[in-house]
């Protein structure tokens, strides 16, 4: 894909969506956090539902941590994977206790550190919350970058790596947004809404799904008339 297609295709994006941000729902870099590490093999609306009471109750990782395992369960039962998850949110509130001062830390590296939380929610956590110019690469943007063509590459480090690469300046900070949100809502996995898809002209996809043929015009009613 040229340059110039991907100016377009960034472009189109921000004009259809300025501002975007993610869809969950949090109030400071440590309740992101939890979200995110919250969200892995779930969907955004079955944590936000989990948290609305969570952070209520615990939206410090002090807080958080005198939860402990088995208080902390019974806010997530609902969310995939919730036992290891609740392991996971005690044990790195006790790293940021123990070695940040209870604060999300804004390095890469110190985040990778922290249990449950790999390179995609950290680079989730340095966009949202600090305003990195990182993309974080989930199933919508790897399944995106690889079929429209925009950095098509055979893992989610690949692709992340040619974004970075080949996204221009100005669009870097809310990329990972935009195609989040429309590898969530356009370009679907099992059958991607092409018809309705605002770069559809500037997508290398091959398999492009056609728009749905109108129905056929009633006929005309035949008027009988009496004998």
């Amino acid at each position: 894909m040229n340059p110039a297609k991907r100016q377009e295709i960034y472009r189109r994006l921000r004009e259809a969506n300025p501002s975007p941000t993610t869809e969950l729902v949090y109030s400071s870099p440590f309740e992101l956090l939890v979200a995110v590490v919250l969200s892995a093999q779930a969907t955004d609306k079955s944590v936000n539902k989990a948290t609305a009471g969570l952070y209520k109750i615990a939206n410090t990782p002090a807080k958080m941590a005198a939860l402990g395992v088995a208080g902390l369960e019974p806010y997530i039962r609902t969310i995939g994977l919730y036992r290891t998850k609740a392991k996971n949110v005690i044990a790195l509130c006790g790293i940021l206790l123990g070695e940040h001062a209870g604060e999300v830390p804004a390095e890469r590296e110190a985040l990778e550190r922290l249990p449950g939380v790999g390179r995609k929610t950290a680079n989730v956590v340095l966009n949202t919350a600090f305003g990195q110019p990182t993309i974080a690469v989930d199933t919508h943007i790897f399944r995106v970058a690889n079929r429209t063509g925009l950095a098509p590459g055979k893992d989610p480090l690949e692709v992340e790596r040619r974004l970075v690469k080949f996204t221009p300046p100005e669009f870097m900070q809310d990329a990972h947004h935009w195609l989040i949100l429309h590898g969530r809502y356009t370009c679907d996995a099992r059958k991607p809404r092409c018809p309705a898809c605002l770069i559809r002209d500037l997508c290398e996809y091959r398999g492009k799904t056609p728009a749905e043929p109108a129905p056929p015009a009633p006929g005309r009613r035949r008027l009988r008339l009496g004998s």
